[in-house]
């Protein structure tokens, strides 16, 4: 099996990195769009609490339907390719970003944002300077969570010509190739595990810096 592994390396390296970016490019953009829509919500839902709750069922709702079963009903509205792969995984990762900045946001003692008024900061200052940086490890979690779905989901998209290291997989199961099947799963096993590393990593700091 190693043997087979190497020599899919030796004559295939350039295919497998571009696998590879293909399903970086596509985590890191479904991510930015997921970011774009979940971080504002997250904070609408702190700030009107009759939307809170809207949004959280919302968000719960989306985690509940399979990724797989959004890009197949996305077919007939947008086609196949990397679009409707984006739209299916942008809206896999706004719940755990939508949800944990919510209480990102909840969780910043009240009693620190009363001494920062009394001091003299305006509402905008209080934002920036308290609301915002104790939030953050929060909010990164959010991201953290997010990026390791789309990562794993993200294989999926080679059923509707996304590409990406989903093409290994499911090339493996259909040539009974294991070898494959291992260099596509444990791939997409190492990078969830480097995001979580480097999420984590850069957690601490933000906590550590805010003590």
């Amino acid at each position: 099996m190693l043997q087979e592994i190497m020599t899919y390396f030796q004559n295939n390296s350039s295919q497998y990195l571009n696998y590879l970016l293909t399903h970086l490019a596509i985590s890191f953009k479904a991510l930015f769009w997921a970011s774009l829509i979940g971080l504002p919500l997250g904070y609408i839902s702190y700030r009107i609490r009759l939307l809170a709750e809207f949004f959280q069922m919302s968000a719960q709702l989306l985690r509940i339907i399979p990724s797989l079963a959004v890009l197949f009903l996305l077919i007939p509205l947008v086609g196949v390719g990397e679009f409707p792969a984006l739209i299916a995984l942008t809206f896999l990762a706004v719940p755990s970003i939508l949800i944990n900045t919510t209480l990102g946001f909840q969780e910043v003692p009240v009693v620190m944002k009363e001494v920062a008024s009394g001091l003299g900061m305006n509402p905008t200052q209080l934002f920036y300077k308290i609301e915002i940086p104790l939030a953050m490890p929060y909010i990164l979690n959010g991201l953290k969570l997010a990026l390791v779905e789309i990562l794993a989901s993200a294989t999926l998209a080679t059923y509707i010509g996304a590409g990406g290291l989903g093409t290994l997989i499911f090339t493996g199961l259909g040539l009974y190739r294991v070898d494959l099947l291992l260099i596509g799963g444990a791939t997409v096993t190492l990078l969830s595990l480097f995001s979580i590393a480097l999420f984590d990593f850069i957690i601490r700091k933000v906590r550590k810096n805010h003590v």
